[in-house]
C-alpha cells in the first residue's frame, strides 16, 4: 500500500516538476502580474484535480460519483491549462484580462462541481435509505427460499412457495408506519421455521398462509400509498 501511495505520488508530481522546470528555465524568475496570475490559476486547477477524488462520496455509486466529478475536474483543468499558457505566452502588460476571465472559468467550474457534489449527496442519502428496505425484502425471501429445501410434502411447500413469490415481489421501499406489519412478516418466518423443523403439515400450511395473508396486507398498503 505505501509503495502504491509512492508510485501515485511521483505521477502526480511529474506535471508539477516538469511545468515549473520549464517556467522558470525559460522565462526566468521575473515575470508581469497576467503571467504570475495565470501561473496560480494553473496550479489551483492541477491541485483540484488531485483532490477530486477525495471529494467523491463512498457508497454503492462511488464510480459514477467519482467519475463525473473527475470529468468536471479534468475538464477545467485543461481548459485552464491552455488558457493560462496563452496568457503566460503573451505577457501581457495589464493583468485584469487574465485575471477575470480566468476568475470566471474558476467560479463557473466551482459551481459545476458545487452542484454535482450536492446532488450526489442527495443520491447517496437516497440509496442509503434504501438499502435496509431493499435487505429487509432481500433477507426474507432468502429465509423463505431456505425453508422451502426443507419442505418435503407438495401441498406444504405450495402453500410456502406462493408465501414466497408475494413476499419477493414484494415492492423493496417502505415508510416508518410499515414498520410494525414488516416485524410481524418476520415473526411468521420465524414461526414457520419452527414448524417447518416439527414436521406438521398442517401447521406449516396453515403459518404460510397467514405469512402469506400479512404479506398481501403490507403489499396492498404500499400500493394504496402510492
Amino acid at each position: 500500500m505505501k509503495k502504491t501511495n509512492g508510485l501515485w505520488t511521483i505521477l502526480n508530481l511529474i506535471f508539477l516538476v516538469i511545468f515549473n522546470v520549464l517556467f522558470f528555465t525559460l522565462g526566468g524568475v521575473e515575470h508581469r502580474v497576467s503571467v504570475w496570475v495565470s501561473y496560480g490559476f494553473i496550479h489551483f486547477a492541477y491541485f483540484m484535480l488531485l483532490l477530486t477524488p477525495k471529494l467523491t462520496r463512498a457508497g454503492k455509486s462511488s464510480a459514477v460519483f467519482g467519475f463525473s466529478l473527475y470529468a468536471i475536474s479534468a475538464t477545467y483543468f485543461l481548459a485552464e491549462f491552455v488558457i493560462g499558457l496563452l496568457f503566460i505566452l503573451l505577457s501581457l502588460e495589464g493583468y485584469k484580462a487574465a485575471l477575470l476571465l480566468q476568475l470566471c472559468l474558476a467560479g463557473a467550474y466551482g459551481a459545476l462541481l458545487v452542484s454535482h457534489l450536492l446532488a450526489n449527496e442527495a443520491t447517496g442519502n437516497a440509496e442509503e435509505k434504501r438499502q435496509p428496505q431493499i435487505d429487509y425484502v432481500k433477507n426474507a425471501s432468502i429465509r423463505l427460499k431456505l425453508l422451502l429445501g426443507q419442505i418435503q410434502d407438495k401441498e406444504a411447500r405450495r402453500h410456502v412457495e406462493r408465501a414466497y413469490d408475494a413476499l419477493y415481489s414484494s415492492p423493496v421501499h417502505s415508510y416508518p408506519e410499515l414498520a410494525q406489519i414488516e416485524k410481524r412478516i418476520l415473526q411468521s418466518i420465524e414461526q414457520l421455521e419452527n414448524i417447518i423443523s416439527a414436521g406438521d403439515k398442517g401447521k406449516i400450511m396453515s403459518s404460510a398462509h397467514a405469512l402469506l395473508a400479512i404479506v398481501n396486507e403490507r403489499n396492498m398498503r404500499l400500493r394504496n400509498s402510492g
